[in-house]
């Protein structure tokens, strides 16, 4: 394993459980890491006051950038159009997904990563999300390596940034067990697709994070 002992990542870092994870992970294997949370107009801020908490928690620099996807299209993004419920979705691509959301992040953090001599950006899609979002796939993750290595100065020079995604081909409950090992603070952590002050337990966020605690035999401090 390489030693990477004070070299930089930038961790795209939601307020979630995953994303939480994905930054423990990261410290543990001595990245210096920067966090980039996006505002994006999401349905609530509850989700960036929870990635503020995590950032400071984790002793982390951190960054809120504030962006506008005027064109909307979401169910995060309008508050009028229905969230998706456990189970409902099926195979097909659920309302929440937001337009390119990934492509767009991800963009942003490789400005940031090359402008710092970040090493990496770290980010964390898993297999949860396979069949509902096209850009937490494997394969988009090789094109955007492709990308980097083509379209940025660090590239054509070879010193290409890396995109780590430590939690790809896992299941939540192995993420839970992860985190859990990490010390990850899960009840700063926030998944409910609504706001308030406790989660709703209804929607298909809540619902995949109860089932990841469940099968990993943790019990969710946001819970209990």
């Amino acid at each position: 394993m390489r030693n990477n002992k004070g070299r930089k990542a930038v961790v795209l870092l939601s307020g979630g459980l995953d994303s939480a994870t994905t930054l423990y992970a990261a410290k543990k294997k001595g990245f210096h890491c920067f966090c980039l949370i996006f505002d994006y107009g999401q349905r609530h801020q509850r989700e960036l006051r929870a990635a503020r908490a995590i950032a400071r928690a984790a002793h982390c620099a951190y960054r809120v950038l504030k962006i506008r996807l005027p064109w909307k299209g979401s169910s995060l993004l309008e508050k009028n159009v229905r969230l998706p419920q456990p189970g409902r979705a099926g195979l097909k691509i659920p309302s929440t997904y937001v337009a390119a959301r990934n492509i767009i992040f991800l963009s942003f953090a490789l400005s940031y990563a090359e402008s710092i001599g970040a090493e990496a950006i770290c980010i964390g899609a898993h297999a949860q999300d396979y069949s509902g979002y096209p850009d937490c796939r494997p394969e988009f993750y090789a094109a955007f390596k492709k990308v980097i290595r083509t379209g940025t100065k660090a590239g054509t020079e070879g010193r290409s940034i890396r995109i780590l995604t430590p939690l790809l081909a896992k299941t939540k409950s192995q993420i839970v067990r992860l985190g859990n090992s990490l010390k990850v603070p899960f009840a700063l952590t926030w998944s409910c697709y609504q706001g308030g002050s406790k989660p709703c337990r209804r929607c298909d966020s809540c619902y995949y994070r109860a089932k990841g605690f469940q099968e990993a035999g943790i019990q969710d401090p946001l819970i209990y």
